[in-house]
């Protein structure tokens, strides 16, 4: 019987993304939503210190332990902007089709269009777990300003990977987790957890 795990998100593509990766271990993995528990704050301006705090927020209220990411595109022109902001950069309520539009505007007037995901996964055993394992991943590109495929979500249909000739959008779910931010910090962390 796999072992629960609580996911501090509500995002669909997010929790089949981590229920593929994590499915080696016998590790099932329920978005918190199935335990009723809200959304966290999210009011560090770090990765690393927002996932930690959805991490032990989920596991206080589940008992279970927890997995939490942060993740978001950093565009290097606007100074690593959106960053922790990357699903709220256009306002609430969240809006990938806004976000990316305000992302486009911003960036036009640059000509460097080079951009990064990056990924933080914290995974707690218990909420007071004084050791919590953590990985990070990251993804370089470009950002395209007219959106392409129809597969991810997010900023994934406007940002190009130069060695794929492709946007993220295009790929399909096998190859996305085998070169995405989230799916290199999810093998670092199943290398930490084995």
């Amino acid at each position: 019987m796999a072992k629960k795990i609580v996911l501090a998100s509500n995002n669909a593509g997010k929790l089949k993304e981590f229920n593929a990766l994590f499915a080696a271990l016998d590790f099932s993995v329920h978005g918190q939503g199935e335990f009723g528990v809200p959304e966290a704050p999210e009011p560090f301006h770090t990765f690393v210190e927002n996932a930690l705090a959805k991490a032990r927020h989920a596991a206080r209220i589940t008992g279970l332990p927890a997995l939490a990411d942060d993740s978001g595109i950093c565009v290097n022109a606007l100074g690593g902007a959106p960053g922790v902001y990357s699903a709220r950069f256009a306002g609430e309520p969240k809006s990938d089709l806004r976000n990316n539009q305000k992302l486009i505007a911003e960036l036009a007037p640059h000509a460097d269009k080079s951009a990064y995901y990056y990924c933080v996964l914290v995974y707690l055993r218990h909420a007071d777990d004084p050791q919590p394992v953590i990985a990070d991943g990251r993804w370089d590109g470009e950002i395209v300003e007219v959106a392409r495929g129809e597969n991810g979500f997010g900023y994934d249909p406007h940002f190009w990977l130069p060695s794929q000739q492709l946007c993220v959008a295009q790929l399909d779910a096998e190859l996305k987790n085998s070169l995405s931010h989230r799916g290199q910090a999810m093998r670092a962390l199943l290398g930490k957890l084995q």
